[in-house]
């Protein structure tokens, strides 16, 4: 279902409120700008993105909500780790970021061992 976008940034999607450089970062492959020393959920907040995972039990979108920490609503997968916080995580040049479908596990060196999307009907 399509929504509209909640968010949206007082500033050209090129141009930094603060002179800060802008750095490119990628979101399920497509190329994004965003003001370096941001969080990586502002970063797409301000463009234009509004799923960053799915649930585990029903597969609804979820989104930010807390925008610090404490919701864990914003997980996605950065540079291949899923589960990363990312209104915790700074911006960097080509970074690469992935919407998190369901639920991941780990085998404790951070591989990915396999994604359990199970959905309850």
């Amino acid at each position: 279902m399509p929504t509209d976008v909640r968010f949206r940034s007082l500033v050209p999607a090129d141009a930094s409120p603060r002179g800060e450089p802008m750095v490119t970062l990628f979101f399920d492959g497509r190329a994004l700008q965003a003001p370096a020393g941001c969080s990586v959920a502002a970063a797409l907040l301000a463009n234009g993105v509004s799923t960053f995972r799915t649930t585990p039990v029903s597969g609804a979108p979820r989104a930010p909500y807390c925008m610090m920490g404490a919701c864990f609503d914003c997980l996605v997968e950065i540079d291949g780790q899923p589960n990363r916080q990312s209104c915790l995580v700074a911006v960097a040049e080509g970074m690469q970021v992935k919407t998190q479908a369901g639920l991941r596990s780990f085998d404790g060196a951070g591989t990915v061992i396999a994604e359990e999307a199970a959905h309850v009907e």
